[in-house]
């Protein structure tokens, strides 16, 4: 029965989600019910195609990353795939009407990391919106349950949030980036030179895209609205912890928030969301 098969796909999605991130999972688990599927397919197709262009050393990436492209249409057109991540995707897809430019400008970033480079203003823009804006964009197809004015009314918010998460994402993983895969997101940053003035000017324009993402945050449907507060509140006490941290030590460690952190994170969160106190 493809019934049968559509629930593995749809728990290989999930499985995906919980084994690569600790912090979307928790967000995702305080979705609604029938908001997680889709949103845990949409993860797991977009972790995927990263890992191919960030693990995949030894492998001909560029080949996998276009068979992958391919399959991922043809299985939008078929509405199935032997690839239980590309099944559960285009079942998302097609139930939510999730566009498919959407999905090629996303695909398009992740062809970008095939190439080691230091980004410029354009290219690192483009990026953002290919690997950042777009997935939030998806997502919101699912929040909204595909009514197209909330969509577009919506829209701007869901971009800066993803932006936000993903500029943090850059600094979070700065030193690693440059040493193991070459690249430097951030347009006219020398690594030789990177100081805290360089790092302040990075945290203000994360600022201001976390603000415009915390507006449309309030505006979502009840449903969708605390598991992505949650995944904010995440990411700005994650923000926090590196702003607090010296130029030098984020070229040299990793800055995390400890699980243990993450369920008092939710905890309170949870309380806060229940008495309208966001």
């Amino acid at each position: 029965m493809k019934q049968l098969f559509d629930t593995v796909s749809h728990e290989m999605s999930t499985l995906t989600t919980k084994r690569y991130s600790t912090s979307f999972s928790l967000g995702i688990k305080m979705l609604n019910t029938e908001l997680q599927k889709p949103i845990y397919s949409i993860y797991g197709f977009v972790r995927f195609a990263d890992e191919i262009v960030d693990s995949f050393h030894g492998f001909d990436k560029e080949w996998l990353l276009e068979d992958f492209r391919k399959q991922t249409y043809q299985a939008i057109s078929d509405g199935i795939s032997l690839n239980p991540i590309l099944n559960s995707f285009q079942w998302a897809v097609n139930t939510y009407e999730i566009p498919l430019e959407l999905i090629e400008t996303f695909l398009e970033s992740m062809k970008m990391d095939l190439n080691k480079q230091d980004y410029n203003e354009e290219q690192y823009k483009k990026y953002i919106l290919g690997s950042a804006e777009v997935v939030g964009l998806m997502c919101l197809k699912v929040f909204v349950n595909g009514d197209q004015s909330e969509y577009l009314r919506l829209k701007p918010a869901a971009m800066k949030l993803g932006s936000a998460f993903q500029k943090i994402n850059f600094l979070r993983d700065l030193n690693d980036d440059y040493k193991h895969l070459g690249r430097v997101y951030f347009p006219g940053i020398d690594m030789r030179e990177f100081n805290a003035s360089a790092k302040n000017d990075i945290e203000r324009d994360i600022e201001a895209d976390f603000h415009a993402g915390y507006l449309g945050i309030l505006e979502l449907p009840k449903k969708a609205r605390f598991g992505v507060y949650l995944a904010y509140i995440y990411y700005y006490k994650l923000f926090t912890k590196i702003k607090n941290t010296p130029a030098k030590v984020i070229l040299s460690e990793r800055v995390r928030i400890p699980n243990n952190r993450k369920v008092g994170l939710l905890l309170s969160t949870y309380v806060r969301h229940n008495l309208n106190m966001l």
